[in-house]
């Protein structure tokens, strides 16, 4: 596949953690892993690491919510709400700078053999096929599950750029994957660097 071979001629942008970006055969496509709030992105789409409720939560689920600043936001969750873990579902963005909000449920991480893997594989996709459904260029995540749902790091970070590269070698998306923790984004990045030389 042209769109994924492209990705090697672009090594030399890992210290910047942009990977790949180019545009050739109707495939643009661009990831980068950075260290920034998530609230600060200016795109089509945030991800929001949400609950089965999509209730207002802590966390990134917390800082979205009070940051849309709208009831609107909460009853449209009403209305979605409840959703399954490996699911998504889209809303507006409201007072946010991006445009849209995909919820995004991660699964509780017990003990790695409960399917947690298929199920935080699954998360991420519903959030990307939710982005190419309707038409949205460029979605940022943060790195679902990792937080107070207990999923291990280092194989969360795998999961997620596995997950999303894997999905957008085809696909006209930008993506990015946003956090705050520096040691995060260095596991980001390795992971990204094993993706790349596999």
């Amino acid at each position: 596949n042209f769109c994924q071979k492209i990705a090697f001629n672009y090594l030399k942008n890992l210290q910047c953690g942009i990977y790949f970006k180019e545009e050739s055969k109707g495939c643009i496509m661009s990831f980068q892993i950075e260290k920034k709030n998530i609230l600060d992105y200016e795109v089509d789409a945030i991800v929001n690491a949400a609950n089965a409720e999509l209730k207002r939560g802590g966390g990134v689920c917390g800082q979205i919510f009070k940051e849309a600043n709208d009831k609107g936001l909460e009853e449209e969750c009403n209305k979605l709400a409840p959703i399954k873990p490996g699911q998504a579902v889209i809303t507006r963005g409201y007072n946010l700078k991006s445009k849209y909000i995909i919820h995004s449920v991660g699964p509780i991480y017990f003990d790695g053999n409960q399917g947690e893997r298929e199920t935080l594989e699954a998360a991420y996709r519903s959030a990307l096929d939710l982005a190419v459904e309707n038409n949205l260029k460029s979605v940022v995540f943060p790195l679902l599950s990792s937080g107070i749902y207990g999923y291990p790091l280092d194989e969360a970070a795998e999961v997620a750029v596995y997950t999303i590269r894997d999905f957008i070698k085809d696909k006209d998306l930008d993506v990015t994957i946003s956090a705050l923790n520096d040691n995060v984004v260095k596991v980001l990045k390795e992971k990204n660097k094993k993706w790349i030389e596999r």
